[in-house]
């Protein structure tokens, strides 16, 4: 019998366990039997070729159409090319260098199943050298089904593949181990497969690689997709659990201290949704056991005011803050920022401090020894209330007096342990508020900061500008770039200044290399040191550019900064350093180079740059994308809508699942492949409230020994982690 913990080799052989292992990470009969197939194709229904795109690792199931040698120009030898196509109208061709014997078996009218990575050449598209599996030659309809039944059944399923391992292949493998495998014991409590209507676990293994039918088939994805859920807020209700057990020190509010008088002298009111977000984490903060709250808001929505009015109850209350900042430039910002915001009530000691009032320190790498000493001594004996900082606040030596409250800032970039070591360095956990202004769709925000309370700012401030977003297409439309720089000089004629992002550095990175036998490679995506040039030179001649990127010294970059928020600078060309937290509101135009490199949640964040004044704000996307790619549509969507939650489901629904819950983050396989956080949201909230009952009564699982080691399966503890961080 064949169990999850049995090695590949023991079942497929040496050979095709090796490569099962090289191509596609799996090692034993549990990694393979969670390979689920990605899709299916039914009997007699053919691959609709027109759906291909360029760039995807396909297979298809085709008739030979057309078949031709052709002597190569290049170089010495012949070219074969085959013409395929599947009944839709499309065709596609297949090329074979020097291997014009293949002509032999692939005549005219031969159906087979094709798979390769589709390409570009001449406007035709192609396969190169595709691995093929041909049907028998004359075969009547039912012999054909039985040909093809022989790799899959009724339903065809197609696996996720690789060039060296077609889906075919993967199917045959799984069908040996079919013939063996013992499924493990079912790991879900009977109650909860019996409340939700769940068949067991080996009756869903099965189903999802030889579906007898469709019915069967969306029981067992049904099923396991219940097991990812479960897993996951499994964890997190463990989690929620914990936290709510752990001692913590109140820091409730004091009448007549700095909060109120921050708020006296604000020169603006609260929208209501600061002020309804505040009493949330005011009430938090006065209770005995640690905040765990997540505070999501669009760029410029005031997330940094929230923070700054807790750090200053907590400060209020004996304590100090620590506001978590993922680089020096936006670290840099924030102390600025809050310095002003404070006035005197943050320089007590200095000849026009407030008297009551507390100090602020900086905290990063760059500083100097002597900076650095003054500053943790400021931090070690509780002169300095509130201290801001990057990764340099966790560093061994920099100690706090009462470290009550952590705020954490773009809380995506950084790693749990890194917030564990801020935790550490205090006496008794303190609370924590973190915060993002890319926004979150309602199963993400259930699924992945699960175990945080979730507050949301969706109002803009008053005095916000609305921002114009419009695609640039170069190739198209030459004519729209060369207005899009006029664009820009005209802003600055105005008195305003400009952001120009680039995808990349382009200083000691490497370029992706042309592609062989014809194919059209895509460009390099254009730099920073390639643009800043041809700018001054040519396009925006005459006004003061400079660059930023994060290679820059921080000196360096923290003196450009500077200048552009003093006005010095009328255009900044930049990287997306500039993508959190960087506020000049005289900034009010953007031209972001290939736009169609970027996610969709990273151009709303970089476009929030701009319009933080009274003056509106445009941020133009240029792309060499065409008019009906994939990517030209995740382009218009973003330019047609300035609504941060409308954009995170589009974002979502073009990234793997696995992107969201962290198997590309811990780059280890991930047998959470099914589940949909876009749209699965009514069986996540269904074991969101199964898993609260269960750990409820049974907070360690320790009477359901095979639901824990299932839960620690799906959800290894590196995934757990990113889980945490979100």
């Amino acid at each position: 019998m064949t169990t999850t913990d049995t090695p590949l080799d023991k079942v497929l052989g040496a050979k095709t366990a090796k490569a099962l292992a090289e191509y596609l990470e799996l090692h034993t009969a549990g990694d393979l039997i969670y390979h689920f197939p990605r899709r299916y194709d039914e009997r007699g229904e053919h691959t609709d070729l027109r759906q291909l795109e360029v760039g995807e690792q396909v297979t298809v199931l085709a008739q030979v159409q057309g078949i031709a040698v052709k002597p190569m120009r290049a170089r010495k030898g012949n070219m074969l090319e085959v013409t395929i196509g599947d009944g839709s109208g499309a065709t596609l061709t297949c090329t074979f260098f020097n291997q014009a014997w293949r002509e032999r078996e692939l005549l005219r009218g031969r159906w087979g199943l094709f798979a390769g990575k589709v390409t570009e050449f001449r406007g035709k598209r192609q396969l190169n050298g595709p691995a093929y599996q041909l049907l028998k030659a004359d075969a009547t309809q039912d012999e054909a089904a039985e040909e093809i039944e022989e790799f899959a059944g009724a339903l065809i399923p197609v696996y996720p593949a690789a060039e060296k391992v077609p889906t075919w292949v993967i199917a045959k493998c799984v069908r040996t181990l079919l013939d063996t495998f013992q499924p493990p014991d079912d790991p879900m409590p009977g109650s909860v497969r019996a409340k939700r209507n769940l068949v067991g676990i080996g009756t869903a293994l099965r189903e999802i690689h030889r579906p007898s039918s469709e019915a069967a088939l969306y029981a067992a994805k049904h099923r396991l997709k219940w097991d990812e859920a479960f897993a996951v807020q499994l964890t997190l209700a463990q989690r929620r659990a914990r936290a709510a057990a752990a001692p913590g020190t109140a820091r409730p509010r004091r009448d007549g201290g700095l909060l109120d008088k921050f708020d006296a002298a604000l020169p603006y009111e609260l929208t209501e949704g600061q002020a309804s977000v505040g009493e949330e984490i005011a009430a938090d903060l006065s209770r005995a056991h640690p905040m765990h709250r997540l505070l999501q808001g669009e760029v410029g929505s005031g997330k940094t005011l929230v923070s700054v009015r807790a750090m200053l109850q907590v400060v209020d209350a004996g304590g100090q803050a620590a506001l978590l900042a993922p680089t020096e430039v936006l670290a840099t910002q924030h102390f600025r920022g809050i310095s002003a915001q404070l006035g005197a009530l943050g320089r007590a000691g200095e000849l026009d401090g407030d008297l009551d009032g507390t100090q602020l320190t900086l905290v990063t790498g760059s500083l100097g020894a002597a900076a650095r000493r003054a500053a943790l001594a400021k931090v070690a004996d509780g002169t300095a209330g509130i201290v801001v900082g990057t990764h340099a606040l966790l560093y061994e030596g920099v100690d706090f007096k009462d470290l009550g409250l952590i705020v954490v800032d773009e809380q995506h970039r950084f790693g749990v342990e890194q917030r564990d070591a801020l935790r550490a360095k205090a006496a008794r956990p303190p609370h924590v508020l973190v915060m993002t202004a890319t926004p979150i769709p309602r199963t993400v925000a259930m699924t992945v900061y699960g175990d945080l309370e979730t507050s949301v700012l969706s109002q803009l401030p008053r005095g916000r500008s609305p921002i114009a977003s419009h695609v640039v297409p170069a190739l198209e439309k030459p004519a729209y770039l060369d207005r899009a720089w006029k664009r820009v000089k005209e802003e600055v004629a105005a008195g305003h200044q400009a952001y120009v992002v680039c995808p990349r550095i382009g200083e000691d990175e490497e370029s992706p290399l042309s592609d062989t036998d014809g194919e059209s490679a895509r460009r390099p995506p254009l730099a920073v040191t390639e643009v800043l040039p041809a700018l001054q030179q040519e396009y925006l001649k005459g006004l003061r550019i400079e660059m930023l990127h994060g290679k820059m010294p921080p000196d360096e970059k923290d003196a450009v900064m500077r200048r552009f928020a003093a006005g010095e600078v009328d255009v900044l060309v930049a990287t997306t350093v500039i993508e959190v937290g960087v506020d000049v509101p005289n900034s009010t135009v953007m031209i972001i180079m290939d736009a169609d490199r970027f996610g969709v949640s990273q151009l709303h964040q970089l476009r929030g740059r701009v319009g933080r004044g009274s003056a509106p704000g445009i941020c133009l996307l240029h792309t060499e994308a065409v008019e009906g790619s994939a990517a030209r549509e995740r382009l218009d969507a973003v330019a047609s809508t300035t609504d941060g939650f409308k954009l995170s489901e589009i974002d979502l629904e073009q990234r793997r699942e696995g992107d969201v819950l962290g198997a590309s983050q811990s780059g280890k396989h991930s047998h959470l492949r099914l589940l949909s956080l876009l749209r699965d949201e009514k069986l996540i909230k269904e074991a969101r409230v199964e898993a609260a009952e269960l750990v409820g009564d049974d907070p360690d699982l320790a009477g359901h020994p095979a639901l824990a080691a299932s839960v620690a399966a799906l959800v290894d503890e590196d995934r757990a982690e990113y889980l945490e961080k979100g």
